[in-house]
């Protein structure tokens, strides 16, 4: 079950609801892929959507799963952003709302960015675990003006969780957020909340775990934490930067993880470092059976 908001939040129904759509052939849905190969990214609202676009198909993405995608944004031109990509690559697609941003949309045409899963298959069931502990760094605050480049937002950070059915096999994603702001202490207990959930599903259900974390999960006492909850580290680059250097003073940072567990074996991973397509670098891996 989705977690309450913290006290002092207070957002529209629209923020609960989960957007989708259906771009994907059928004819898809009868072949029995021998690999899949899963993209995560966070893809800094979309604002480089052209080149964003130009990665994902040239690698030919079956699973993707993207963090801080817009909606109705003014930013990138009210898209939603999600629902472009999908179309573009011929896939089906759940949406979350993590934050409605204040600056960027209006009281009667709010704009959003949250996390999106895309899929070559079909998705079902999808829900969102609205962590229970939170920052309180985003709320509005009466003495900042209402314009860039304050990022003034009602909401907070998410799991978007969504079952995939691969010709006849569910699998499970859970697309996370980690809080930027506070410590690791936070990331960690939202984390957990996530690890919590997954034990819902047996051990032969294959569960993928991606995100931008915030932080080094092949640190201790994330990576014992994963480890003891079933997952191993799906792109198996320890430490390798997934974000460049943003200034003289600001180093570049191993934040973007995918994890798995279940009968399932990760080969090919990789940090997409050559692509300037957003402020994260792209991560993938190849899933077999």
């Amino acid at each position: 079950m989705s977690a309450a908001l913290p006290d002092g939040y207070s957002v529209d129904m629209e923020m609960h609801d989960i957007v989708t759509g259906q771009f994907a052939p059928h004819r898809r849905i009868v072949s029995d892929p021998k690999s899949l190969r899963i993209v995560n990214w966070n893809i800094d609202r979309g604002q480089q959507l052209q080149g964003v676009t130009d990665f994902l198909v040239g690698v030919n993405v079956d699973i993707l799963i993207l963090q801080e995608a817009d909606l109705n944004a003014r930013r990138t031109h009210r898209l939603n952003i999600a629902e472009t990509i999908a179309r573009k690559l011929e896939m089906n697609y759940v949406f979350g709302r993590e934050f409605q941003e204040l600056v960027q949309g209006s009281k009667v045409s709010p704009a959003y960015h949250g996390q999106a899963t895309l899929s070559k298959w079909p998705i079902s069931e999808p829900r969102l675990i609205r962590f229970s502990r939170q920052s309180h760094f985003w709320k509005p605050h009466w003495f900042l003006p209402k314009i860039e480049p304050f990022q003034e937002r009602l909401g907070g950070r998410i799991a978007l969780v969504a079952q995939i059915n691969v010709a006849g096999r569910k699998f499970v994603t859970y697309n996370l957020h980690l809080e930027s702001r506070g410590n690791d202490a936070l990331r960690i207990s939202q984390l957990a909340e996530v690890l919590s959930d997954a034990t819902c599903y047996g051990a032969e259900c294959p569960v993928i775990v991606a995100g931008d974390l915030n932080l080094d999960a092949s640190r201790e006492p994330v990576a014992l934490t994963l480890v003891r909850a079933g997952f191993q580290d799906a792109v198996a680059s320890p430490r390798t930067p997934t974000t460049p250097a943003h200034g003289l003073f600001e180093s570049r940072r191993p934040i973007d993880w995918a994890f798995i567990r279940g009968p399932l074996r990760a080969s090919s991973g990789q940090v997409h470092s050559h692509v300037r397509a957003s402020d994260h670098y792209p991560i993938s891996f190849i899933l077999t059976a």
